[in-house]
């Protein structure tokens, strides 16, 4: 497989890039993996290759795959009108860069897999979402909405989509967690607001396994013989097929039962809440991420046969680092 990856260097496509090689090379498999980045000259692995945005668009050879998951951190900064700008375009200008790509060779890849989130879904508190659910408008969706169209139209190119929602991505060193560490180790971690909105969380050794289920589900011609099936097929202006697919574990919990979780793993206490008040002063707009909730399930993924080694949130936070 020659795969090549947007945002290959953070906490997703890091693992995933050093999970496929692994898995290809032990099975005597040809596997290529290649960064595109704006700065080739950053640190990586001796096995990844690396190519800039300007050298793509000089590039005449395709990719077996193409990962697509560059963008800015959602929860890194307040929401202010320039973050919103700033969040959108670190999405956007790699999927533009990456459908010109496309529309310029010769021979296209197999599959785009593109990133999007749950937050598509908007708030919809513990009513139960998979991919075929609806959603409300909020400035997450519209983000993410946004993002998703605008990698769809690979398939006017005869590229196979596929969309993943992925929810919050949880590692004992890494991601949400290694955020939180510190004040659940200090004892005053707790809960937010009333604790009842609930969390879709996935590991992240499931999320790479999943990612590769689906690429390789598609790669040996399986996807199309369930995707009737799976309810979790896309729209397209053409008869290329697209697919989206809910990357979270199948038990999302309250934020009360995540408090208690981290609290028990680090045996710390968690007497604390921080009220809704307080979360809106802090974050602003962006404290609904905090207050509001998703209950999204991976409906796609369990009707294609994809089981998960870490299905309850105390398994991945016990995952072997």
């Amino acid at each position: 497989m020659n795969i090549l990856i947007s945002g290959g260097s953070g906490f997703l496509g890091s693992a995933f890039s050093e999970a496929l090689i692994k898995r290809y090379r032990s099975e005597n498999k040809e596997v290529q993996v290649t960064w595109l980045t704006r700065d080739s000259s950053q640190p990586h692995p001796v096995d990844i290759k690396m190519m800039t945005y300007d050298e793509l668009t000089n590039f005449d050879k395709s990719f077996d795959v193409i990962l697509n998951l560059a963008g800015a951190g959602i929860a890194d900064k307040r929401w202010s009108d320039a973050r919103k700008e700033q969040l959108l375009a670190s999405r956007v200008q790699p999927t533009e860069a990456l459908l010109a790509f496309i529309a310029c060779i010769n021979t296209k890849p197999k599959l785009l897999v593109s990133g999007s989130a749950i937050g598509w879904y908007g708030d919809q508190g513990d009513e139960p979402l998979i991919e075929s659910s609806d959603f409300n408008t909020d400035f997450s969706h519209k983000l993410c909405d946004d993002w998703e169209q605008l990698a769809l139209k690979a398939t006017d190119y005869g590229v196979p989509v596929a969309i993943v929602r992925t929810g919050v991505v949880i590692h004992p060193e890494g991601g949400m967690v290694s955020k939180l560490l510190t004040p659940f180790k200090m004892g005053v971690g707790g809960q937010l607001a009333d604790g009842t909105q609930i969390m879709s969380w996935i590991s992240r050794e499931d999320w790479v396994r999943a990612a590769i289920f689906i690429i390789e589900q598609h790669l040996t011609g399986q996807q199309q013989a369930h995707l009737n099936n799976t309810g979790n097929t896309l729209n397209t202006a053409n008869d290329t097929p697209a697919a989206v697919y809910n990357l979270t574990a199948p038990n999302p919990v309250t934020n009360h039962t995540f408090t208690k979780t981290i609290g028990a793993w680090l045996h710390r206490p968690t007497f604390f809440t921080l009220p809704k008040f307080l979360l809106k002063l802090m974050f602003g707009e962006m404290s609904t991420l905090l207050i509001d909730g998703q209950k999204v399930l991976p409906q796609a993924l369990l009707n294609a046969g994809f089981t998960f080694k870490q299905p309850t949130l105390k398994q991945a936070l016990e995952q072997k680092v």
